[in-house]
C-alpha cells in the first residue's frame, strides 16, 4: 500500500483571542525585533499515511483533523501533501 506524507496545520480562527501569540509578540519586541505585529501561534502535525490512493489519504487526513487534531469551534486547519 502506498504511503503519503501529510502536514496538517492548525491555527486559531480569525477573531479568536490568541494570548500565546500576544506573549510571543511581546517577547520578540522586548528582544529588539521591531515591526512585529499580529503574531498568531498554531500547531503542525507531520505524518505518513498508508492508503490505496491520494484521495483516500486526503479523506483520512481531513477526518483526523476534524475529529481530533483541531478544535473546529475555535480553530481552522489546512491539509497539505508533500
Amino acid at each position: 500500500m502506498p504511503s503519503f506524507k501529510v502536514t496538517v496545520t492548525v491555527r486559531l480562527k480569525q477573531g479568536v483571542l490568541d494570548p500565546q501569540g500576544k506573549a510571543i509578540e511581546g517577547a520578540l519586541t522586548s528582544l529588539d525585533f521591531s515591526g512585529v505585529k499580529g503574531v498568531r501561534q498554531g500547531k503542525v502535525f507531520d505524518m505518513v499515511l498508508e492508503a490505496k490512493d491520494a484521495k483516500e489519504a486526503e479523506k483520512a487526513a481531513l477526518k483526523m483533523a476534524d475529529k481530533l487534531l483541531a478544535n473546529t469551534v475555535v480553530e481552522d486547519f489546512q491539509v497539505e501533501f508533500a
